[in-house]
């Protein structure tokens, strides 16, 4: 049940949305153009960091969602879980390594990065913007995950499937359309 006395029970994050649309819209259209448009990340590796980012949070609605979209996109479940134990004992792509390391940074000690970090990352043969979207997805996601639980959103199981095909084949953007419908 949500914190807000206006919202019925087992509201989901569409219907927080739909409930602040002139606040939700923006970053609907961000995890679009980050998780969604070019980047060095294929979609699944993007959304492997954002299943990655919420269970280190222990976030089950985001975590639960976008683990199910990442393994629809060819990051399989149980690697991003066994990642979450150990990532130097994970079957994470080794290349995937030191920037699931620096989300796991910015995510449990913000001010912990260092340039050690981010050349980890470049010695790995990634390049700045890919850097940039592990930061952006990582704090995207942080964002994403204080927002559920800080509204007491929580995970119908029965959600994670439609949820994960709709971004999985459609991206983020249907999401404004759906969060302008009444019903």
């Amino acid at each position: 049940m949500t914190f807000l006395p206006s919202m019925r029970r087992g509201a989901s994050l569409l219907d927080l949305f739909k409930a602040f649309p002139e606040t939700n819209e923006p970053p609907i259209q961000f995890h679009e153009v980050l998780l969604r448009g070019p980047s060095p990340f294929t979609e699944g590796e993007r959304e492997l960091i954002a299943a990655y980012v919420s269970g280190l949070n222990h976030c089950r609605y985001c975590h639960g969602v976008h683990i199910a979209t990442a393994d629809l996109l060819g990051a399989p479940k149980s690697t991003i879980l066994s990642a979450l134990d150990d990532i130097d004992a994970s079957p994470v792509d080794p290349k995937m390594k030191p920037v699931l390391r620096y989300a796991r940074t910015l995510t449990l000690q913000p001010s912990g990065a260092t340039q050690a970090d981010a050349d980890a990352i470049f010695s790995a043969g990634w390049d700045e913007t890919a850097l940039y979207h592990t930061v952006a997805v990582t704090a995207l996601f942080n964002f994403m995950n204080r927002l559920v639980e800080g509204m007491g959103i929580e995970l119908d199981p029965a959600y994670v499937k439609p949820a994960s095909e709709r971004l999985a084949k459609g991206g983020y953007l249907p999401l404004i359309e759906m969060m302008k419908r009444k019903t």
